[in-house]
């Protein structure tokens, strides 16, 4: 690895030489009678079907909440539109770009990803299509697939791309790494290069041996073992705690129409208790899990089950936010099975439930085996300036992109220990470094700065997010 990456950052001399040279010229005006001095509110203004909600001030940066029209149907882009909320966080237009999406709702508040900080660039991020506000109405749901929303980026990266001329890289989290990577699947010539984080990959839906194997060793069986007592011990006591869940619901206003009822949603967030703890916690967390779940009380087993899987997950006020999700797991990318060794069977109603049943019965469902399945078979063959980053103790990760023979400077690295905040600070240190010097060289970036293989921005604990994005259990 050492030999490797001294000849990389040696190479990148000449080419990064080369590349800044090639990119030195003036930006490229938005639209008629906007040049690369105007203000860059009104450059942004100037791209038809851009409108502004809102500009916050942050230090360094100018940050602009928008709207993007955009057609429902790509295909058929006079079958009507809808708003997209994109938002813009404003370095320089000499800059490199990061285009961002997390696959969900898009945050109204100013944050850098980890690329963006690496290359001290500018930042687009994008709202999923069909996340609320960023819905057709009325919803057609069979617009909702992953080639629609790649070529909701392609749109937004071609109009912007007349502001910000310098290069681009795409990157994402979990489903939004997913996302950057069927984007680069659907628009190979659009990015530069792709950071895609704890990005699943569900190739065949119905074989998902991986994720068991995952779960019989991971960390260590001491904390297997804790976690697995207590989630037992949940079934176990389901008569006691489902009146506590009674309680809690009919506090809140909850419901369980979607799932079906309050005993389905009990035991789906149950069984998710497990994979959430891996998913979002470290191996020194298992401390704070009851040591002998028998003799807990209800509320320690309570405490601890809320705390990770979130008893409001699957009641149909928490279901109505994730239900674009829910709908291309059952649709296109398809969604984890495992099995609980550790629970008799007689404690167990409904497993682990499919996608279909958190998505309302009026939204029609059919799933494509092929998808997953194509992109897959691209990857392996033709990734071009992709790196790929997960974490050791990240349940997702058990079924991951890999690379082929076809696949050119690109890379999947695993950082110890980490989970489903994985990122590239958290890798060893030559791995570190090589990461780091192809995002830099791919942003094309000076010379002196892809050897150096350090990030061009120094951290800002407020805009700088680095804790894992917390959904619940079992959404990616």
């Amino acid at each position: 690895m050492r030999k490797a990456l001294r000849w990389l950052l040696a190479l990148t001399v000449l080419i990064g030489t080369l590349g800044s040279a090639a990119t030195a010229g003036a930006a490229t005006a938005a639209g008629p009678g906007v040049t690369a001095t105007t203000d860059i509110e009104d450059q942004l203004l100037a791209v038809p079907g851009m409108s502004l909600i809102q500009e916050k001030p942050y230090a360094g940066y100018r940050y602009f909440v928008l709207n993007y029209t955009q057609p429902v149907d790509h295909r058929h882009p006079d079958r009507g539109t809808f708003q997209q909320r994109i938002t813009v966080l404003h370095k320089d237009t000499s800059r490199p770009t990061v285009f961002y999406t997390g696959g969900y709702n898009v945050s109204t508040n100013p944050g850098r990803r980890e690329p963006t900080q690496i290359v001290d660039g500018n930042q687009v991020s994008m709202e999923y299509r069909f996340f609320t506000p960023s819905r057709p109405a009325p919803a057609d749901w069979s617009k909702l697939d992953i080639w629609q929303a790649a070529s909701d980026q392609h749109r937004i990266y071609t109009a912007l791309k007349k502001i910000y001329t310098k290069n681009w890289i795409s990157t994402g989290g979990s489903k939004g790494g997913m996302t950057a990577t069927y984007y680069e699947r659907f628009y190979p010539r659009d990015m530069d290069g792709v950071v895609a984080y704890v990005a699943p990959n569900d190739v065949v839906n119905d074989e998902d041996s991986a994720y068991d194997r995952f779960f019989a060793t991971v960390g260590t069986a001491q904390c297997r073992d804790r976690l697995n007592a207590v989630q037992r011990e949940a079934l176990v006591r389901r008569a006691p705690l489902e009146k506590k869940y009674e309680a809690y619901a009919a506090e809140n206003g909850y419901t369980f129409t979607t799932i079906g009822s309050l005993d389905r949603a009990y035991e789906a967030v149950v069984l998710d208790y497990v994979w959430g703890f891996w998913q979002y916690s470290l191996l020194s967390d298992c401390d704070k899990i009851p040591a002998d779940a028998a003799a807990a009380t209800d509320d320690e087993i309570w405490t601890t089950v809320d705390t990770i899987s979130g008893f409001s997950a699957y009641a149909d006020q928490g279901l109505e936010t994730y239900t674009p999700y829910y709908y291309q797991a059952g649709t296109q990318l398809g969604a984890p099975t495992i099995h609980f060794p550790h629970i008799e069977k007689r404690y167990l109603r409904y497993g682990y439930q499919p996608p279909r049943n958190f998505v309302p019965r009026d939204i029609t469902m059919k799933f494509q085996p092929w998808a997953m399945r194509d992109v897959d078979t691209w990857v392996r063959h033709n990734a071009h300036h992709m790196l790929f980053v997960y974490g050791q103790n990240d349940p997702w990760g058990a079924e991951r992109f890999r690379l082929g023979k076809g696949a050119k400077d690109s890379y999947v690295f695993t950082a110890p220990g980490l989970n489903h905040g994985a990122n590239v600070a958290g890798l060893v240190a030559d791995q570190k470094a090589l990461a780091t010097a192809r995002i830099l060289e791919w942003a094309g970036v000076a010379a002196d700065a892809v050897a150096r293989a350090k990030p061009l921005a120094a951290f800002d604990a407020r805009l700088d997010v680095r804790d894992v994005e917390r959904e619940p259990a079992l959404r990616p």
